[in-house]
């Protein structure tokens, strides 16, 4: 099977909608820590908004707003973006956060230069092609201002479960239903060129654990 087929990607988002579907709020509603260290960081930086891809049904999405941030959350699933909506409700944040539904390998919806900051917890791993990846992180750049700030989070060719389960190719391989796209370092390093690179980070995350980068860069 080769990397970036559409039908990959398809199964993907119907594979994402069942999820959310048996396991709402399936990552609990605390933040994770890539988010805690993105709120810290955007607010040091001056950022107002924060434009998050792959939110999900928004845990991170909700400590944004929380931090006082105006949120442009991202993902491709109706599931999920219902569960962040009703969650922000709840939560008096409404107004504050903004859910698209929207496919990564299309063009953001958003003007040049018009957030101040971008997240995306793994969801540049995700079931996407090196070239497609590569679009994406063009797109972020497109709509950031200038001196933004871009943190993103991938799982790595270091990770226990890269090389094993389904091959798709293209450093894509599939576990229990989930495609991860592991990263190499120099795949960081390109998507960084034309950025100031400021951190590759190590850490872990979850049971396994997952071996993950979080990579802080700007405009």
């Amino acid at each position: 099977m080769n990397a970036g087929r559409p039908d990959l990607y398809v199964a993907q988002h119907a594979h994402w909608q069942r999820t959310y579907d048996s396991h709402p709020g399936m990552y609990g509603y605390r933040p994770s820590e890539p988010a805690r260290y993105a709120a810290a960081l955007f607010r040091s930086a001056g950022a107002r908004d924060v434009l998050e891809l792959g939110a999900g049904h928004g845990r991170d999405a909700l400590h944004f707003a929380r931090e006082g941030f105006t949120v442009q959350a991202v993902d491709f699933s109706a599931t999920g973006l219902e569960q962040l909506r009703r969650a922000a409700d709840a939560e008096g944040l409404t107004e504050r956060v903004t859910c698209t539904l929207h496919d990564v390998r299309e063009p953001l919806p958003l003007p040049d230069a018009s957030v101040d900051a971008a997240f995306a917890h793994m969801l540049l791993c995700m079931a996407l092609s090196t070239a497609q990846i590569h679009a994406v992180v063009a797109e972020v750049r497109r709509v950031l201002r200038p001196g933004g700030t871009f943190v993103y989070t991938v799982r790595h060719t270091g990770d226990s479960h890269y090389g094993t389960g389904l091959v798709h190719g293209d450093d894509i391989y599939e576990h229990g239903g989930f495609a991860v796209h592991f990263f190499p370092r120099r795949l960081v390093d390109a998507l960084a060129e034309g950025w100031r690179l400021d951190e590759v980070h190590a850490f872990e995350e979850g049971d396994l654990p997952r071996r993950l980068w979080r990579v802080t860069q700007r405009t």
